[in-house]
């Protein structure tokens, strides 16, 4: 007897399909579900969809599941990409695997599950969810060098007591070696990188397409100095180091380039040079649009842990104030690149209180 129905996201690659696995193992009636999210380009090169709903129906038959493909794209360019091009326009970097977590994979996925009387729904994501004191607490991932709890952060109470993510308490070799000992055709598929719709290409070039060059000057921080042209501040982000065109500056050391700031007014760029650079290292953050997985703000004056991009380390910090609005965060160490638009994560221990979207930072000083 069947201990209900899970619809299970999948994505054609080896993290979703071992969940989908796993979950039919422990006698769930499990349902494979593709979403496409992406149809502008679905021709070109650099668009993966086609084959990944190839590689995702290929897993599905092996573990003996029936699998559908829904089209989400309106949704998508709706409540993801258009957020995206407006955060881009306005110099901020935004990070849309965010707010494809929150809007399509845990919303639209969601409720279209529901319609197909599912109980639960369940992806291959690395974390955690568990119950405790009548509460949903979203949690790292046993794997700490996949732990995608980061992206996953503004899921609330109700998504999170209908999700499930089965490897989460898995480290990625042990989802592979169960991946290729069922025989699932997917199993050294290589992982995806980078947005779900640029694919590999280069990032400037897609973005040209929604948003024309604007030229205009680079200048070294803390002065006037003209020392190179940009293409449009919208295709640079604080702390960038690659594509910035400056060569040999005559008197300045040989050292690399960072992008420190923005003036969008004035359509500058400004630079420094080193990676230390007192211009890159912040203090403190203010964040908006705030999202608290209990549904309640944490408490000031406490000691958490923050992140302010994925993959960086945990950062002691310190909650000065919170309200409905904006949350001010002050860090025990000097962060390097704190930029606008990328989400600030809090976390206690390895429960993952929730966040916002960086909306200022206040410089370290010594």
């Amino acid at each position: 007897m069947s201990k209900g129905r899970i619809i299970v996201g999948l994505s054609g690659g080896v993290d979703s399909s071992v969940a989908a696995l796993l979950l039919k193992r422990a006698g769930y009636e499990v349902i494979g579900l593709f979403m496409k999210n992406w149809e502008d380009d679905d021709n070109e090169e650099y668009c993966s969809s086609r084959q990944d709903l190839v590689d995702a129906a290929a897993a599905a038959d092996v573990i003996g599941i029936d699998f559908e493909a829904v089209n989400f794209s309106a949704e998508y360019r709706e409540r993801v990409f258009a957020d995206f091009l407006r955060e881009y326009q306005a110099g901020r970097t935004p990070n849309p695997d965010v707010l494809c977590n929150s809007e399509i994979k845990f919303k639209a996925f969601l409720d279209h599950a529901m319609t197909l009387g599912a109980e639960k729904i369940a992806t291959g994501h690395y974390a955690q969810v568990r119950e405790f004191l009548g509460e949903w607490q979203l949690l790292k991932a046993e794997d700490g060098t996949k732990d995608q709890s980061y992206f996953l952060h503004r899921l609330n109470q109700a998504q999170l007591s209908k999700t499930l993510f089965p490897v989460g308490h898995l480290y990625k070799r042990d989802v592979r070696r169960i991946a290729e000992e069922a025989g699932l055709p997917n199993h050294a598929r290589k992982d995806s990188t980078g947005i779900c719709f640029i694919g590999e290409r280069p990032f400037r070039e897609f973005l040209a397409r929604y948003l024309p060059p604007q030229p205009g000057e680079i200048r070294i921080h803390g002065g006037d100095r003209v020392i190179g042209s940009h293409q449009g501040l919208m295709y640079y982000t604080l702390g960038q180091r690659e594509g910035l065109g400056i060569g040999g500056v005559r008197g300045a050391p040989e050292e690399p380039w960072f992008v420190a700031a923005k003036d969008m007014a004035a359509n500058v760029l400004y630079v420094v040079q080193g990676h230390e650079h007192p211009a890159l290292q912040s203090a403190s953050l203010v964040a908006g649009d705030l999202s608290w997985v209990s549904g309640r703000a944490p408490h000031t004056h406490w000691v958490y842990a923050a992140k302010t991009r994925y993959r960086q380390p945990d950062a002691a910090c310190q909650v000065e104030r919170v309200s409905a609005a904006e949350c001010e965060v002050r860090f025990a160490a000097p962060q390097w690149a704190v930029t606008p638009g990328q989400s600030m994560v809090l976390y206690e221990s390895r429960v993952c209180l929730g966040g916002g979207i960086i909306a200022a930072s206040q410089p370290w000083c010594a």
